[in-house]
């Protein structure tokens, strides 16, 4: 197979197909520090896109509880499992001489998908190791919601409940994952279809079915490890997350031409999300910039990480990890630059502060920020460091470099007065 490089595991690595990247690439970050688990977003999207005969059980954003939740049941354990079958004991990560912490210090020394592919040599020659599953995998999306897990593996009982929890980790804990596709930069779903009914757009690396094209094989579910292309029995096609693509292209009235979070982001109660589109270099890499948020949250700051990168696909979506949770547990699910993430996020700079007060503060894409420095009205220490909170004011801007949204980093308090309109 050719090579291509995927700057989450720091090396060249086997796909099926020659290097090729478009101009730029929509991205999104979570903070799962925030998320409520209230499927508002799930909701939101179910009613815009998946609610017709044949989608019943379609969820193309879906909330799991982490660690036994998941849509298709158990998709990440096991491919896990087949990855460590074909790769035993080698599936590390290795340091980089002189580097930091950040994701991109690292380099994957383990298979991806695509060579562990190459490897099944028993089976027969593949492009993607993967699994189809069943459909009674599908049809639970909300199994074993809220459930905890107790240290040891061991569901919490009354006396962990009394003895309380404490960060940096909790001997009780879960957390809510919400997904949706990541518009891989190396889609698996892409390289697997025999039809080639899938693509990536050029102009914002958003990957697409032509159900004209597609004929329901379904080597797509297959392939994919985050299973988020969907087989819709009633018309025998794949259909999937198209990131609300019109919305992207500034087509919805609401924003008079500009671009439009999705239906799913924009609906976020917990304000949990930021989306964007990020510029590329003609390498696929991406091009510095220092201002936009999701540059700043990635690739500067670094406490926004992909979702299993050891999977290969460079997958578009980041996510900051939850602080209560086990490190080695985070590790896995999203690589060694957990380490860095945390120990930022529990004590932020004045800069990523301001950053991630744009979560969700307007409905349009915001593709620079500035900060307009406030005084300082807090000082503490956390975890042996000194912090201190500043009241600066950030101000975000749209594609025209226009005022969008302007948030202080203190919010004003309100008094509600003692006699008001509807006093008793």
């Amino acid at each position: 197979m050719p090579e291509v490089y995927n700057w989450q595991i720091g090396r060249k690595m086997s796909y099926p197909y020659k290097e090729q990247h478009g101009d730029k690439q929509f991205v999104f970050v979570f903070n799962l520090n925030r998320c409520l688990g209230c499927q508002t977003c799930t909701m939101a999207c179910k009613s815009t896109w998946t609610f017709s005969k044949g989608q019943e059980v379609m969820w193309w954003n879906n909330v799991e509880t982490k660690p036994y939740g998941g849509y298709p049941r158990n998709w990440d354990l096991k491919i896990l499992s087949l990855m460590e079958k074909i790769n035993p004991g080698g599936q590390i990560w290795e340091k980089k001489v002189g580097s930091k912490d950040g994701a991109d210090d690292w380099t994957f020394d383990g298979k991806t998908i695509f060579e562990a592919a190459e490897r099944q040599e028993a089976q027969g020659p593949q492009r993607i190791l993967g699994y189809l599953p069943s459909t009674e995998e599908w049809k639970t999306p909300n199994l074993y919601e809220d459930v905890p897990v107790r240290g040891g593996g061991r569901v919490p009982d009354k006396s962990s409940v009394a003895e309380g929890e404490s960060l940096p980790s909790h001997k009780s804990w879960f957390f809510y994952l919400p997904r949706i596709c990541n518009h891989c930069t190396y889609p698996a779903c892409l390289a697997a279809c025999p039809r080639k009914a899938i693509y990536k757009r050029k102009e914002d690396g958003i990957v697409l079915v032509d159900q004209k094209r597609c004929r329901g094989y379904r080597k797509c579910v297959e392939a994919c490890p985050y299973k988020k292309p969907m087989y819709r029995p009633s018309a025998r096609v794949t259909e999937k997350c198209i990131a609300c693509y019109p919305r992207i292209e500034g087509k919805d009235p609401e924003t008079e031409g500009q671009p439009m979070e999705t239906r799913c982001m924009a609906s976020c109660i917990g304000q949990i999300r930021l989306q964007g589109l990020v510029k590329l270099g003609k390498d696929g890499k991406w091009i510095e910039d220092r201002y936009n948020p999701l540059y700043y949250l990635i690739h500067v700051a670094k406490v926004a990480l992909p979702l299993y990168p050891q999977f290969g696909l460079e997958p578009n979506g980041y996510y900051i990890p939850p602080r209560w949770v086990p490190t080695p547990y985070l590790k896995q699910m999203f690589g060694p630059g957990v380490d860095h993430a945390l120990d930022k996020t529990l004590n932020p700079d004045r800069e990523l502060l301001a950053v991630l007060t744009l979560f969700r503060k307007t409905n349009r894409i915001i593709y620079r920020y500035k900060i307009v420095k406030g005084d300082k009205v807090y000082e503490t220490e956390v975890r042996g460091k000194k912090f201190t909170q500043y009241n600066d004011t950030v101000i975000g801007y749209d594609q025209d470099d226009k005022v969008i949204v302007q948030s202080e980093i203190n919010e004003p308090l309100h008094v509600r007065p003692d006699i008001h309109l509807n006093s008793i």
